[in-house]
């Protein structure tokens, strides 16, 4: 079949509206149109954008400087643990060769028996005022029967004794052995004095703390003091 030329030219001059409201022409129009919107990839054309050179070397510069950061929070870490370790370590090894120190001092401390029966043994001098008859002071201690077992401890209840020393209101070794006298010098505030009392100058035949036949200082029992002077109260 032949067109005429007014034929063709009238093909020619129809819109792309004219063309998809034409059946025979709905497929090709909605093909040109998606080809005009979504146009087919280049071959030649990389998939991703190409980062440039310079912002490569600047990535990578970043993650390299993260990882020199977390080596270095790491071996931070391990050498606080291992300074820490060494302190509790040191402080202990302090804590022992203290209590060594202690117990040699104290092995070292011979008592000196005075004429009432009286033991004593200065562990430390005290550089403080000494007390005097009916004055009110204030001493640490730890009390102990002769085989060692303690029965009562200033130290444990966290405050010291408060009491008018020579006055009676304390077992006599205690007065004797703060105050001084029949051979005992006085105690000086900041000293640490070990006193062994006979039974006369501590509980005697009565015993103390008795209960149900059961003593906690037994009757007659020799008794260990470790008394500290604090001062005056």
């Amino acid at each position: 079949m032949k067109f005429s030329k007014e034929h063709d030219s009238r093909i020619q001059e129809m819109t792309l509206r004219d063309l998809c409201t034409g059946k025979s022409f709905l497929l090709p129009c909605l093909s040109t149109v998606l080809l005009g919107i979504f146009p087919s990839p280049n071959p030649n054309q990389h998939s991703t954008p190409i980062v440039p050179s310079h912002q490569h070397q600047y990535t990578n510069e970043k993650n390299i400087s993260l990882v020199q950061e977390k080596r270095k929070k790491k071996a931070f870490s391990r050498r606080e643990a291992i300074g820490f370790g060494f302190s509790l370590a040191l402080l202990d090894a302090l804590a022992r060769s203290n209590s060594i120190a202690i117990a040699a001092e104290e092995a070292q401390c011979a008592l000196t028996i005075s004429p009432s029966g009286l033991a004593f043994c200065d562990r430390v001098v005290g550089t403080g005022a000494e007390a005097t008859k009916g004055q009110l002071i204030k001493a640490h201690y730890v009390g102990m029967l002769e085989n060692g077992k303690v029965f009562d401890s200033s130290y444990s209840r966290g405050k010291p004794l408060t009491f008018r020393v020579g006055v009676g209101e304390v077992i006599k070794g205690w007065d004797q052995g703060i105050l001084g006298g029949e051979g005992v010098p006085p105690m000086l505030a900041g000293g640490k004095r070990t006193l062994k009392l006979p039974p006369q100058l501590g509980y005697g035949m009565r015993g103390a703390g008795c209960k149900g036949g059961s003593c906690i200082i037994p009757p007659d029992s020799v008794l260990l003091f470790d008394v500290e002077f604090i001062g005056k109260a």
